[in-house]
């Protein structure tokens, strides 16, 4: 069964795109264009200078037209969730629809909306999704799912192996790079599996199995980021606001508060991957695959000379990855797996091109338009600061109600921007909050809650590289199909979202915190800093 015709079969309502595309467009133009602007949205536009600055960028011309454009901006964020989520258009024309509003609105100057497109994050996707094309056509998935895999027999076995293991090495190396080289892996373990349970000469597919091992594959990575300052830019952008007032932490202090909570999130992971789809799937054991790859790889033989080079590749960029630093970023390194596969003759150019999801590319580049209008419009610092006040309305303004409600606000926001973003965004906010609520471990704790959160962006398909990633390379190998349906990080993701967070709360702030504790003087030296820096 192909993936369209098993939306259409159980697709309801949500496979009338017609509807959606009617539903999406009118929660843009009654938010963005017919309610009234409230007069909080305008405080904040004027206040913290989006309006002086819309101004010199020539995009409005005085503080309340500085405001409509902030509505417009959030009337736009309802019309994207549904149009990713429902494919009402294709996903890659949403993606393309971000800019082109933002150039026709003129919500932002032109050449901020261009670098959305070209900057360093979209190169740097745009090169994993050909290095997953790359790793596929010479056959070094095959090789990795048996060094990775191989020793694993079973159903369950393979799944906790799977989750737990890349939980933990998402917390060290780029959760989007161990991403690109995986999804290969996963189809080509349930290609295996499904072919050894089908009659001969016809593959009988179980899509639930696919969703089954992209999504372990694709969650797993996402919580690894909880585990130490290796894991993303979010966690190093937080260490550096503590050092602005004066209480840093060391790469191996995060580490005491974060990676006791990464092997339990990577069990919570695979036991609701289990209980999600145990019924669903099929294909009851992965051993047949398993076995058939390990035999593939021994026919194989040494690697040669296209294996050989691939392996080489990957490891270059990894390692210009992790030292290469800001000055290459992530983009530069990434796009060698478009050039060194064409020079060193592995690969033809036409085969990178055709294989690489356009429609992922568009997407999420759409994606970092979106996180940029909420950012430079004001729209994000709007909606984080009504919801602060909301905590502090149901008494959730300090310690563990604080840390709960903070941590739900960012893992929320993660999902529409990215984790960096959403850090930089939250940071200069809540721990000034938290010092000021005179809790000892302030301001270190609410800032991990903050920062642990952003790892939980598993409810769209444009929370992070990692959903792109699984989406675009996660295909039926012998049809190209897509295995993935944008509605499906929803539809599994969201209870995933929530117990990710549950886990935080249960096992880090109660436990975590409780058990390590926090140095003594650090309340008082930030309190102290805070004063000067006003």
């Amino acid at each position: 069964m192909t993936h369209d015709a098993e939306l259409a079969k159980g697709g309801g309502l949500l496979a009338n795109k017609l509807l959606w595309l009617v539903v999406g467009a009118a929660v843009f133009a009654l938010v963005g264009f017919v309610l009234p602007t409230p007069q909080g949205v305008v405080d904040v536009v004027e206040k913290y200078g989006f309006a002086k600055k819309m101004m010199e960028w020539g995009v409005a011309h005085s503080p309340i037209e500085a405001a409509h454009k902030t509505m417009i901006v959030l009337g736009i964020i309802p019309m994207a969730v549904i149009f990713f989520a429902t494919e009402a258009i294709p996903i890659g024309l949403t993606g393309i629809l971000m800019p082109t509003l933002a150039y026709f609105l003129h919500l932002l100057p032109k050449k901020m909306i261009g670098k959305t497109f070209a900057g360093d994050a979209p190169m740097f996707l745009l090169g994993v999704l050909a290095m997953g094309v790359v790793v596929v056509e010479v056959g070094f998935h095959k090789r990795l799912a048996s060094w990775l895999l191989g020793w694993t027999k079973g159903f369950y076995v393979p799944i906790f192996v799977l989750c737990i293991s890349m939980a933990v090495v998402g917390s060290f190396i780029s959760a989007h790079a161990m991403c690109a080289f995986m999804t290969p892996v996963m189809m080509a373990v349930y290609y295996g599996a499904v072919t050894a349970n089908s009659s001969p000469g016809q593959v009988r597919h179980d899509p639930d199995l696919a969703k089954f091992l992209l999504f372990s594959l694709c969650f797993a990575l996402n919580v690894g980021g909880v585990g130490s300052p290796a894991a993303g830019g979010r966690n190093v952008i937080m260490m550096g606001f503590w050092s602005d007032y004066k209480v840093p932490m060391d790469f191996f202090t995060w580490m005491k508060y974060g990676m006791p909570i990464v092997p339990i999130l990577g069990i919570v992971v695979a036991v609701y991957m289990i209980l999600v789809f145990g019924r669903k799937v099929k294909t009851r054991d992965l051993t047949p695959g398993l076995a058939a790859i390990k035999e593939e790889t021994r026919a194989m033989g040494k690697m040669a000379y296209p294996e050989l080079v691939t392996c080489a590749m990957l490891l270059l960029i990894l390692g210009l990855w992790i030292f290469g630093g800001e000055e290459l970023g992530l983009g530069g390194p990434s796009l060698l797996a478009l050039a060194i596969p064409v020079v060193f003759r592995i690969t033809d150019w036409r085969k990178i091109l055709n294989g690489i999801s356009w429609d992922a590319w568009f997407m999420y580049c759409g994606a970092l338009t979106l996180g940029a209008l909420l950012k430079e419009t004001g729209a994000a610092l709007w909606l984080a600061k009504a919801s602060l006040g909301i905590l502090n309305e149901i008494d959730m303004g300090q310690g563990l109600g604080l840390w709960i409600g903070l941590s739900t606000l960012s893992g929320i926001i993660t999902n529409f921007m990215s984790d960096a973003g959403t850090t930089a965004l939250l940071g200069p906010i809540v721990i000034p909050m938290g010092i000021m609520t005179d809790v000892p471990g302030e301001p270190w704790a609410v800032g991990l809650a903050v920062a642990f959160a952003t790892s939980f962006a598993h409810v769209l398909i444009v929370g992070t590289p990692n959903n792109a990633i699984v989406y675009g390379l996660g295909t039926y190998p012998d049809t190209g199909e897509r295995a993935i349906h944008p509605m499906d990080f929803v539809k599994y993701g969201f209870v995933l979202f929530i117990l990710s967070l549950v886990v935080v709360w249960l096992v880090g702030f109660m436990g975590v915190f409780k058990l390590v504790g926090f140095p003594e003087g650090i309340l008082d030296t930030a309190r102290q800093a805070m004063q000067s820096i006003r």
